[in-house]
């Protein structure tokens, strides 16, 4: 096998294996014996974490999960490299982007199934990937949450803006692609929230969530 394609599909299975890692479900099982697939929401992130656990148990969680997609992003960009610079260099960055993103939603160790919605992860990808894109994408977040106090309002918006800015700031195409592949999905597994957002139910920071 040539090197390009080893290093390639290293760094792709690396980067799976890593956005895997049930962060949510490990550090609630941890610091509160519980199952967090099996409180509030179910969902495994940090805002689920904060809401039914407390809030340094989901700093704890975001920590883990914007690592597991920082981590295997910064070794795709140092082995880009070996995979010969250029298009095929930033096409690992790019795959290795998807991979820690789709084994957040869709984990190996449970079989695909019980995954998050992958916010926290793309923002540590997209920081190594689209640092920029990132940044302004962070700062609509934040923005967007401060202004509805739904998180999930600021993460829908984040996923919108950060293709366009990530090609305006002269990121390779392959990333420019994947950002638009990864925003989709975050839009299809915040499809329960979307629709309480028109019904006007869905959960504020500043409000406990309703049954």
């Amino acid at each position: 096998m040539p090197l390009t394609a080893a290093v390639f599909l290293a760094l792709a299975a690396l980067a799976y294996a890593l956005g895997s890692i049930p962060t949510g479900v490990l550090v609630v099982r941890r610091v509160a014996g519980k199952d967090i697939r099996r409180l509030g929401s179910g969902n495994i992130g940090a805002t689920n974490v904060r809401r039914t656990v407390g809030t340094e148990a989901a700093l704890l969680v975001l920590a883990g999960d914007l690592l597991k997609g920082a981590v295997p992003v910064g070794l795709a960009l140092l082995a880009a490299p070996l995979m010969g610079g250029g298009v095929a260099g930033s096409v690992g960055v790019a795959g290795a982007v998807l991979c820690a993103f789709c084994g957040h939603l869709f984990p190996l160790y449970s079989r695909g199934r019980g995954g998050g919605k992958g916010v926290a992860t793309a923002l540590g990808c997209y920081a190594i990937a689209a640092p920029v894109a990132c940044g302004v994408a962070l700062v609509v977040f934040l923005g967007t949450v401060w202004r509805t106090r739904m998180v999930s309002a600021g993460s829908l918006a984040a996923a919108t803006v950060l293709p366009a800015f990530a090609w305006m700031t002269g990121r390779p195409a392959a990333v420019v692609a994947v950002s638009v592949v990864t925003g989709g999905l975050i839009f299809l597994r915040h499809a329960d929230n979307i629709r309480r957002m028109r019904r006007g139910t869905e959960a504020q920071l500043s409000k406990k969530r309703r049954p």
